[in-house]
C-alpha cells in the first residue's frame, strides 16, 4: 500500500463532498483534475456550460449542509477486484497493490483515495466557492474552507 498523500485534510475532505455534490446535482462525474492547497483549491469537470449564480449558491448550500451534519469520515480496504466493480479506478496508480483504500463520508460519498482526511465533516469548516470559469467544455471551480 502507498503512503498517504499529504493534502490539507479539511480541504481534501471538502473536495470529496464537492465531487459528490456535482455528481448528484449535474450528473457530470467527479473532477478529472484537481489541485488541493491550504489557501484555496480547484476542481475541473467535464461540463457543457458555465454555472449561473443560483447554481453556485445551491452547490455551496448543499456542501455546507452536509458539513453541518457532522458525518463520520472513515476508511476501509477492499480488494482491487471488488473496487473495480464499484468505482472508476483510472486514477489509481498501477503499483497500488491488491487492496484499495475507500474513503466514506457518512452515506453521502465513497471513493478510492490515498489522501489524508479529517475525522468528521464538521472539522472542515465553512465551504465557499471563490470563483468559477468555463472554457473548452471544462468547468473550473475554485474554493476554500
Amino acid at each position: 500500500m502507498e503512503p498517504l498523500k499529504k493534502y490539507y485534510s479539511p480541504m481534501h475532505s471538502a473536495e470529496h463532498i464537492l465531487n459528490q455534490t456535482m455528481v448528484r446535482l449535474f450528473n457530470c462525474g467527479r473532477s478529472f483534475t484537481h489541485h488541493i492547497e491550504k489557501k484555496k483549491s480547484k476542481c475541473d469537470y467535464h461540463f457543457i456550460r458555465p454555472l449561473n449564480d443560483m447554481e453556485v449558491n445551491e452547490i455551496e448550500k448543499k456542501i455546507n449542509d452536509i458539513i453541518m451534519l457532522d458525518l463520520p469520515i472513515t476508511e476501509e480496504f477492499i480488494s482491487k477486484q471488488e473496487a473495480m466493480n464499484l468505482f472508476n479506478l483510472d486514477k489509481l496508480p498501477d503499483e497500488s497493490g491488491d487492496n484499495v483504500r475507500i474513503i466514506r463520508i457518512g452515506e453521502y460519498d465513497a471513493c478510492p483515495c490515498i489522501g489524508q482526511h479529517v475525522n468528521s465533516t464538521k472539522e472542515i469548516g465553512n465551504f465557499r466557492i471563490i470563483s468559477h470559469s468555463f472554457e473548452n467544455e471544462v468547468l473550473r471551480i475554485r474554493f476554500k474552507v
